[in-house]
């Protein structure tokens, strides 16, 4: 079976470098993961991901006219299962930055009821960020001429 790019292969790890992981295609060719395509997360150390020979499935990102082949480790993953709820911002006062993720509500007032909340608590901040500019500068408001 020929290479083509977008196709998830299996290979196995034949050198790790600071810069990514070279992998052993079938046919003997031999590609490259760059460090960015090793994991979902940020990797600090290959090592922590990849062990040399290792077996990984890999997707073929791309083939080089000169012959090099470009690979991802975490584009050939099985994406995580999706949920039937996309979660959503709600203010929360108790919180640090004022924010907490719950679940969506399917209602089509949802929005409606977000953005009053939104607005009611954006009011309430900028009346406390007024009152506490005006506390610094004696209970003048910037906006008095002299």
């Amino acid at each position: 079976m020929a290479l083509e790019v977008g196709a998830c292969v299996e290979g196995k790890v034949t050198g790790i470098t600071k810069f990514g992981a070279f992998v052993e295609l079938e046919g003997g060719k031999t590609g490259m993961v760059h460090i960015s395509e090793v994991a979902p997360t940020y990797v600090k150390e290959i090592r922590d991901h990849v062990t040399e020979n290792q077996q990984v499935k890999v997707k073929i990102l791309s083939i080089g006219e000169d012959g090099k082949i470009s690979l991802s480790i975490k584009k050939a993953m099985d994406p995580p299962p999706r949920t039937s709820r996309a979660p959503q911002r709600h203010v929360s006062p108790g919180r640090p930055g004022g924010f907490e993720w719950q679940p969506a509500r399917s209602d089509s007032s949802n929005f409606e009821e977000m953005m009053s909340r939104f607005k009611q608590t954006s009011d309430e901040k900028m009346l406390d960020l007024k009152r506490s500019l005006d506390s610094k500068h004696g209970g003048f408001s910037r906006s008095r001429k002299s």
